[in-house]
């Protein structure tokens, strides 16, 4: 019996791209089912009574909430291709702290650029700064992940899209300070047909 895998989504989001990316990444059939935020669906409500956000994954009629807890769901069920996570304890510790690092830094950065408040220019020390850190991570490494895209390249590369925009708001080059990153950003979008399609605009 075909599992039913359902994703409550919002197109524009980076949350719910990371979700698209790994089920491409592992070959996974779903339907997609698009939530207006400012009307929220009865299933949304009823999935995530918590929080009411998306995205939202439902696995044979059951929900899971938090891209990041998604992910780790997704690649404990179909362990069978493309594996985001390592299966050695310590390395795995670190991806799940880099995708936590990037979910308390970025969205919140990236935001106060892209709405030109007044504390812009501290903000955007603050994302080169936090990419800077993640520059030093990835190193001379392919992916974070090494040879192959993981958890913490799933995380991050949807955030990418959101550069071109907080370079035109904010009068600053992202791939001058970090060229490596945005290398790596361009090699998850050529090698991987996940990226392409469901990130716009990278």
């Amino acid at each position: 019996m075909e599992d039913e895998v359902v994703l409550l989504d919002f197109w524009p989001s980076s949350f719910a791209m990371r979700v698209k990316i790994a089920l491409g990444e592992k070959g996974i059939k779903y339907e997609c089912k698009q939530e207006d935020l400012f009307n929220k669906s009865p299933l949304l409500l009823q999935m995530n009574p918590i929080h009411q956000k998306i995205p939202v994954f439902i696995h044979n009629g059951n929900p899971i909430s938090e891209s990041l807890i998604i992910l780790q769901y997704i690649d404990q069920v179909w362990n069978h291709k493309s594996p985001l996570l390592p299966s050695d304890p310590y390395p795995r510790s670190q991806s799940v702290f880099w995708a936590d690092y990037i979910d308390k830094k970025m969205y919140g950065i990236v935001r106060r650029i892209w709405m030109g408040k007044e504390d812009q220019e501290e903000a955007k020390e603050e994302l080169m700064q936090c990419l800077k850190t993640l520059e030093g991570e990835l190193g001379d490494k392919l992916y974070f992940g090494g040879e192959s895209i993981g958890l913490v390249d799933v995380a991050l590369v949807p955030f990418t899209t959101w550069f071109y925009t907080c370079e035109r708001c904010g009068d600053f080059s992202i791939e001058a300070g970090c060229p490596k990153l945005v290398a790596w950003a361009k090699r998850c979008k050529e090698n991987h047909q996940s990226v392409s399609e469901k990130c716009p605009g990278l």
